[in-house]
This record gives C-alpha cells, sequence and structure tokens, in this order.
C-alpha cells in the first residue's frame, strides 16, 4: 500500500490541475467582459443627436429624381468628337416651324413658333380670325435671363422673344442629324422639348453654342436647362463630345 501513496497522489494532482484548466478556459478574459465603463451600451445610447436644420437654412436637392433619370440617360449617350460642319443648311431641318411633322403640335394648323409662343406666354392675346393660332403679346418670364420680357407682335418688337432649338440644329448636324432622314430632321426642328421661347440678345449670343461653350445667365434654370438638353439627345440619338458630358454631368449633379 505504501508503494501506491505516491501513484496516488501524483494522479489526484493532475486531475485538480485538469480541473483549473478548464475553469479557467470558461471564465472570461478580461478583454471579453463587458466594458460598460466605457459605453460600450446599446447602440441607442451611443447615437450622436440629430439637429434639424435651421429654418435661414436654404434646402438643397442633390436626390432629383429628374436629374437622376438625366445622369442615367447621359451614360447612355455616344462620346464622340463633333464632325465637320460639311454641309450644314438650315434648309435640310425643312420649312422653318412647319406643322408637318409627327411630333406634338403636329397638324393642329398652327405653325411651330406660334404654337410655342401660346404655350410659353403669359397674359396671352390671340389674333382674332386665325383659329387661335397667332400670337398677337404677352409676357414672357424668361427662363435664360430670369427676367419678364413683353411680346408684342411686330416689326421690331417680335424679335424681343425669339424660339431657342435648345440642342442647335447646327450641334445636332455635327452629331449625327446629318445621317438622319428629312423626316427625322423636321421633327427635331419642330419638337417642343427642344424648343423654348426665350430672350432675343441671348438666344443670339448663344448661338449653336453646347453645354460646354454657352449656359443660360439665369443659373437656377441651369438644372432643367441640361436635363432638356440630354433628354432631346437620349430621344434622337444625337451624341455628346467629352467637354459637354463633362460639363452636363456637373450641372446635373448640382441639381
Amino acid at each position: 500500500m505504501a508503494s501506491r501513496t505516491p501513484f496516488f497522489l501524483a494522479a489526484l494532482l493532475n486531475v485538480l490541475v485538469a480541473a483549473l484548466v478548464v475553469c479557467g478556459l470558461l471564465l472570461p478574459s478580461p478583454a471579453e467582459q463587458p466594458d460598460t465603463a466605457q459605453g460600450n451600451a446599446p447602440s441607442s445610447t451611443r447615437e450622436h443627436p440629430t439637429h434639424a436644420p435651421s429654418p435661414d437654412s436654404p434646402e438643397v436637392d442633390t436626390d432629383s429624381p429628374a436629374a437622376a433619370d438625366a445622369l442615367a440617360a447621359l451614360e447612355s449617350l455616344e462620346v464622340k468628337g463633333r464632325a465637320p460642319m460639311t454641309g450644314y443648311d438650315r434648309a435640310h431641318f425643312g420649312q422653318a416651324w412647319s406643322d408637318d411633322v409627327t411630333v406634338e403640335f403636329g397638324h393642329n394648323g398652327c405653325d411651330t413658333r406660334n404654337d410655342i409662343l401660346r404655350r410659353d406666354l403669359d397674359n396671352l392675346v390671340i389674333k382674332e380670325g386665325t383659329f387661335d393660332c397667332v400670337a398677337l403679346s404677352g409676357s414672357l418670364h424668361d427662363p435664360y435671363s430670369g427676367q419678364v420680357i413683353d411680346f408684342q407682335r411686330g416689326t421690331g418688337t417680335s424679335e424681343a422673344v425669339q424660339i431657342d432649338h435648345v440642342v442647335a440644329l447646327a450641334d445636332a448636324w455635327q452629331k449625327g442629324a446629318q445621317h438622319w432622314s428629312p423626316e427625322q430632321r423636321r421633327n427635331f426642328a419642330n419638337d417642343p422639348r427642344n424648343l423654348l421661347a426665350v430672350d432675343g440678345p441671348l438666344n443670339q449670343q448663344k448661338g449653336a453654342g453646347d453645354a460646354a461653350t454657352w449656359l443660360p445667365p439665369h443659373k437656377p434654370f441651369r438644372c432643367e436647362y441640361a436635363q432638356r438638353i440630354v433628354d432631346v439627345k437620349a430621344a434622337y440619338g444625337v451624341w455628346v463630345t467629352e467637354a459637354e458630358k463633362e460639363a452636363l454631368s456637373r450641372l446635373l449633379q448640382e441639381c
């Protein structure tokens, strides 16, 4: 029996050591203990307080659905350099302000210029005996300048308000329109989506410029202006230059 005692004590010691090891594994280490002193509580206790915007702070809509749609459409447009102006003539887009088109207002018995004047003018006065077609006078809230312009039909006064092709005919010619059919060019030249009644001098200043070379001085309108350009170019497959795409993208992201 005496010879077995050391062996029995050694076995008992091993059992005690194993038990202590197991207990040590089951107890959480200091790194695993919840640190309530440091604020590791549920997230609701750690959220930063939200502050309501000041009533005097301007609202900036950076998530305009229309601008987002335009940005997506812009990405679908082909990017190429301008083709030469070779062969361009206004006559390639048909008779000016023709009613013989298949776009909105087409075949309504009124020329396109008067269609747009009747759409865009306030306080409109129509000439009698013209089947509600010819605009005699009215007030234009000009989108390009932000000013109100009085329109009066007549020599020397009518040109104060002009009808602008948002995507200029010459610009379209250099970016795909020279390959269109005569019917498609005529529709493009008279499509109300591409037409605005605007300040005459600013329309002359713009010429055939695109968004990379000319923008309306009235900055609040630039977002809608960019959207119109993209809408028209996407509808007709008119391409954009790299500089024009960058300008349009910047405008739309600021909407």
